[in-house]
């Protein structure tokens, strides 16, 4: 009677942990300057990710960190069996704003992941890698950094669209505006190929030539660059 007692007790917990979930999720972009192109939050299984820290960026990776095209990784989840919620701001998410995902159904994904590029820069990335969804309801505070794919180096020269192809230098563009322009390039090298976290924009104060493109006082930033609130139901 006891051992058929635990297996009942464990036959409930396993039902209980594979249950599905269904979440609202918000992002706040914490920072001054810096807006967050077309954002990715998908419920995945617990093989799928996203980037690993230390590691080569995918091919996926890099066309989101250096030209915020999440189409590559949306495919890649998808065939995952993930659930995804592609582009809840409807666009750039500007400083100091929120964009909200409501009732996400999970189904069997036990795991949450949120990417989406930081513009201005060449290859910097908001991350939340495969975090394990509770299956207590409540709601859950995160606070995500800045990451590099490690993919191109940190030129912060602003190019325009053509920046955005993988493999092109360059700031695909800088949506606030308050940059300047002609700049020579604060480097010309990566020295870390692999995700890292972000040393942040260095910038500059000249409107004409300089080292960067970026104005120092404007899109600077530290760490962490937003925070993110899940309710799970």
């Amino acid at each position: 009677m006891k051992i058929k007692s635990l297996l009942l007790s464990s036959s409930l917990l396993l039902a209980a942990t594979s249950q599905a979930a269904t979440l609202d999720v918000s992002v706040t972009n914490l920072t001054h300057g810096v807006y967050f192109a077309p954002l990715l939050i998908s419920a995945h299984d617990s093989s799928t990710h996203f980037y690993a820290l230390g590691s080569a960026a995918s091919t996926e990776l890099q066309a989101m960190a250096e030209g915020g095209d999440i189409s590559g990784l949306a495919t890649y989840a998808t065939g995952m069996g993930a659930v995804n919620m592609e582009n809840p701001a409807s666009g750039m998410l500007p400083p100091a704003t929120t964009t909200d995902a409501m009732d996400i159904d999970t189904g069997d994904n036990m795991y949450l992941s949120i990417v989406g590029m930081m513009v201005p820069t060449n290859d910097g990335f908001i991350g939340l890698d495969a975090w394990p969804i509770p299956t207590t309801t409540g709601t859950y505070t995160l606070y995500l950094n800045g990451y590099d794919a490690g993919t191109e180096a940190n030129n912060e020269i602003v190019v325009g669209p053509s920046a955005g192809m993988p493999g092109t230098p360059g700031i695909p563009g800088n949506p606030g505006g308050q940059g300047g322009t002609g700049a020579t390039g604060v480097t010309t090298e990566e020295l870390n190929p692999t995700v890292h976290i972000h040393r942040g924009n260095l910038g500059d104060t000249m409107a004409d030539g300089g080292m960067s493109d970026l104005d120092s006082r404007v899109h600077r930033w530290l760490n962490p660059v937003a925070k993110v609130v899940i309710t799970v139901k």
